[in-house]
């Protein structure tokens, strides 16, 4: 079959949001980006700490089309389709002919199946109508043609009708359930992004819409480009040992080079081994542990040495800004690169670092052990700010605090407790740093230059931590403009810090958002909706979950229990 450009795309959406396993629409069409070992190389992008941790060599950005055809290969999911004019349902090359690729009956539009089927082992299949329709998986396909029949009383599911030749009809009305499959079919381990399939699993399907978020979760890791001997002679070493002789020794190599300056030779030797053995290094750091280095270094700061210095993040000075006791401290970061990698994905719940027994990261390759992951480089600018870890904690011990958690624990529960509410820190400490990340992103994105959805969070909210850096999520030299890092201006910080609270006390949904007991996906948030506390998806890296206003404002009888109290009023 000759190849052809069914979609288009940026390069980045190919790692945060139609990544390996996801589903991008092409028109009237619909299909799915195929597994890493189909991939064209594209350019490297350095990052040793990063690929150190995830036991990688390298990292790319997906190829450019061109006349070398660079393009990502995808194939088309769901397999299942209908037409528009005669209701036709069943699989595409049945019901279409090769050549319009419209119906063969009545040359009408064939559109993609709106239903797919998926487990937390991140399997999916087409929707399984002809045993919906019959409760009976082992229905032959001969004798058994199906139409899609819509009433058009309302738009609820019960008026969605699947029937059969045979005289069996069954509506969609349940087909979300959570058992709603149980019985019906069993999850066939079908990967259809890979050249293989698992031949096990024991998961129970769940019917999605095609175009639902759930069907898809990136798992990605990241992590910003801070000066550090490891990282300075890994970054050396990573751009020498292509072009070096394979057999030599690392002693060898390493005396054969020049050491970059803070490095020694010892240094250049351990990074050789590191770029042979990524897998094997007993020293590779963990998520959280990348994610306490890059908060040292914020709260140390740098200033600038060389013009191609990649790290530069200089503290304010605060004295009579009127910026409240709480916030410790405020950096301007003016420049910075943090790389993403592309690791897997999750379908139904997104994963986390508690449940993964229950919900599996999906392989982005036919490997167990991959070379290289696909990858994105962000270039640009932002503001950090840490709380007085004093006075932060004084508030995370008030009763106030403390019920707020325990709300969002009896929202989960009344949902049904799954592995995602386990998953996921619902302490006071992160519901306050998160809301506030929000806050600020949602504030700066209307005076630094920057939509919402070119802005970042990264909550540093592990023990001992109380950081937010607020940064552009720009993949290109134009991520540095200016007018992030001017915010952190100490009377710029205030008017912006102050009126992103003020915002904050009241929203379009009120009284029904700041008294919300549980809202979200299973519930994982409190006071948050799309009219005050949401962001685009590329800007949170918690899936727009544990969030609650409530927490910084308090409530409307009684404001000063949030953390900010009355301040701004």
């Amino acid at each position: 079959m000759t190849a052809e450009i069914v979609a288009k795309t940026r390069r980045t959406s190919l790692v945060t949001t139609f990544g390996i396993g996801s589903l991008l629409p092409a028109q009237d069409d619909s299909v799915m980006i195929c597994g890493l070992d189909e991939w064209p190389k594209g350019e490297v992008i350095t990052e040793p700490r990063l690929a150190r941790s995830l036991g990688v060599a390298e990292f790319r950005s997906p190829r450019t089309w061109g006349k070398s055809r660079g393009d990502v290969p995808a194939v088309r999911f769901p397999e299942w389709a209908f037409c528009t004019d005669c209701r036709r349902l069943g699989p595409f090359w049945d019901i279409t002919d090769p050549g319009t690729r419209r119906c063969d009956r009545c040359n009408g539009m064939v559109s993609p199946s709106r239903f797919v089927s998926c487990c937390t082992n991140g399997h999916i299949e087409d929707f399984p109508y002809r045993a919906w329709v019959h409760e009976d998986a082992s229905v032959p396909h001969e004798g058994h043609s199906l139409k899609m029949v819509a009433r058009g009383h309302t738009s609820a599911l019960s008026d969605l009708v699947v029937e059969c030749s045979c005289g069996r009809s069954r509506s969609m009305a349940g087909a979300f359930d959570l058992a709603a499959l149980r019985g019906v079919k069993r999850c066939s381990g079908s990967r259809p992004w890979l050249s293989s399939n698992d031949a096990s699993c024991d998961k129970e399907l769940r019917t999605l819409q095609r175009g639902s978020s759930n069907v898809w979760f990136a798992v990605q890791r990241s992590a910003i480009s801070i000066p550090s001997v490891p990282s300075i002679a890994d970054t050396f070493i990573a751009k020498r040992m292509p072009d070096a002789n394979p057999d030599a020794s690392a002693e060898d190599l390493a005396r054969s080079f020049r050491p970059p300056e803070g490095c020694t030779t010892e240094d250049l030797v351990r990074a050789i081994h590191r770029w042979r053995n990524p897998a094997a290094s007993e020293a590779a750091p963990s998520d959280r542990e990348l994610r306490a280095e890059e908060y040292t270094a914020l709260v140390r700061g740098k200033g600038a040495v060389e013009s191609s210095d990649q790290f530069l993040c200089e503290e304010i000075d605060l004295v009579d800004s009127g910026v409240p006791e709480i916030i410790a401290q405020v950096s301007r970061v003016s420049r910075l690169r943090e790389v993403r990698a592309l690791t897997g994905f999750t379908r139904v719940l997104p994963s986390t670092d508690d449940n993964k027994d229950d919900v599996a990261v999906a392989p982005l390759s036919d490997s167990k052990h991959p070379v290289w992951l696909p990858a994105m480089e962000v270039l640009g600018e932002g503001v950090f700010l840490r709380l007085d870890e004093r006075l932060l904690e004084k508030w995370v011990e008030t009763e106030f605090a403390q019920s707020r958690t325990k709300l969002l624990m009896r929202s989960q529960a009344a949902v049904g407790g799954n592995s995602l509410t386990s998953g996921l820190d619902v302490s006071p400490r992160v519901l306050a740093l998160h809301s506030l990340a929000h806050v600020l992103v949602d504030e700066m994105s209307l005076t630094s230059g920057y939509p919402a959805a070119s802005l970042r969070e990264r909550v540093y909210d592990a023990d001992g931590q109380a950081g937010i850096l607020v940064y552009t999520a720009t993949a290109d030299s134009a991520g540095s403009l200016g007018g992030l890092a001017a915010l952190s201006d100490k009377d710029r910080f205030h008017t912006t810090l102050a009126n992103g609270i003020r915002r904050a006390r009241w929203c379009t949904a009120d009284p029904v958002c700041v008294e919300s007991t549980g809202s979200g996906v299973n519930g994982m948030n409190l006071a948050a909706c799309h009219a005050c506390l949401l962001l685009p998806e590329t800007s949170c890296e918690r899936f727009n979950l544990t969030l609650d206003r409530a927490s910084l404002i308090g409530l409307p009888d009684k404001p000063t229990l949030g953390l900010f109290g009355g301040l701004f009023s």
